[in-house]
């Protein structure tokens, strides 16, 4: 893998199937720069705790500590502090921390308090993961994705997007959806150099309006994509007209975007007929097919199986970048 020496690759991720594909994408280029920078429109303060739900999903599963069967939280994890925390009728009572997660946690919010921004943070936690990975937060300025949800008496609230998807697990129809503080953010440092330097910038099979969306709420990053002179590739998240994972069509449905490759395509645009398209490449799953003006549209298998199958997908979204893997 010497020929990959080098190399510089960046990716936009959400959290589960974001973190599986950097798997997949580290294993094939083991000697290049892989920079992931990281939707944390999740995060959240509970409990005196700040919870940043996607970057701790990539860390530990780079790292090697997630829990493979739920694809979140830590491995052999007890849940103690939670039942505790039931115990005294704390609320919020439908977010689980577990025990070795809260460490985590209490790490991450001793810092914050004592005045170390995010990515400073997050680059010292990573000190005993060892991802293998660059894990950047897309902003060390706090933005939170809310939704207004429609009520059963026909009334509007604003929620934050964790109780939504959470305990109301996107059942309440959602509205829209607001990344607040976005507009005063600003991309964490490295974020905008490393588009600006990179050989290929890919779209990980992530959520298109609260992972991969939210990362291009803040501002300079989508105008940084458009200006970068690598390839900006995506892989769809969609397949056969639904979900890879999660509750991806809900989110999808509240901004008017059919679920389907083609229509997720046509949401991000393309650099060369939009002017605020980002893709040069989609990627859509064999037996999809996707028309999406000025972009270049291969069909693969987008099922991330193994770390192999993942790999594989890497590799077809790098070679439609313009990166040729040896």
């Amino acid at each position: 893998m010497e020929a990959w020496s080098g190399v510089k690759v960046v990716v936009l991720v959400g959290g589960v199937g974001g973190a599986r594909f950097l798997v997949g994408l580290k294993a094939l280029l083991a000697d290049a720069e892989i920079t992931a920078v990281v939707n944390t429109g999740d995060d959240v303060w509970l409990h005196g705790l700040r919870i940043c739900p996607d970057l701790d999903t990539c860390m530990y599963t780079l790292g090697g500590g997630i829990d493979t069967e739920r694809g979140w939280g830590r491995e052999a994890e007890s849940w103690t502090v939670k039942e505790e925390l039931a115990a005294y009728g704390a609320d919020p009572d439908w977010f689980g921390l577990g025990d070795r997660d809260v460490a985590t946690h209490l790490i991450r919010s001793r810092m914050l308090r004592a005045g170390y921004p995010l990515s400073a943070v997050t680059e010292a936690l990573c000190d005993r993961w060892q991802p293998g990975v660059r894990l950047l937060p897309m902003s060390d300025d706090r933005v939170e994705t809310h939704v207004v949800v429609a009520d059963e008496d026909g009334s509007e609230r604003a929620i934050h997007f964790q109780e939504w998807w959470v305990r109301y697990k996107a059942a309440l129809p959602a509205r829209s959806f607001a990344s607040v503080g976005a507009e005063q953010a600003s991309p964490a440092p490295g974020v905008l150099d490393a588009i600006a330097s990179a050989d290929a910038v890919l779209l990980a099979p992530s959520n298109p309006v609260v992972s991969v969306g939210t990362i291009l709420n803040v501002p300079g990053i989508r105008d940084a994509l458009r200006k970068t002179d690598a390839g900006v590739v995506g892989l769809s998240p969609i397949i056969g007209g639904k979900p890879l994972r999660g509750m991806a069509d809900a989110c999808l449905d509240a901004i008017g975007v059919e679920t389907s490759a083609e229509a997720v395509g046509r949401h991000y645009g393309s650099r060369q007929c939009s002017d605020s398209g980002i893709l040069d490449g989609w990627l859509v799953q064999t037996g999809d097919s996707a028309d999406v003006p000025g972009v270049a549209v291969r069909a693969v298998p987008l099922l991330m199986s193994s770390v192999d199958a993942t790999a594989a997908m890497a590799r077809a979204a790098l070679e439609l970048a313009g990166v040729g893997v040896d």
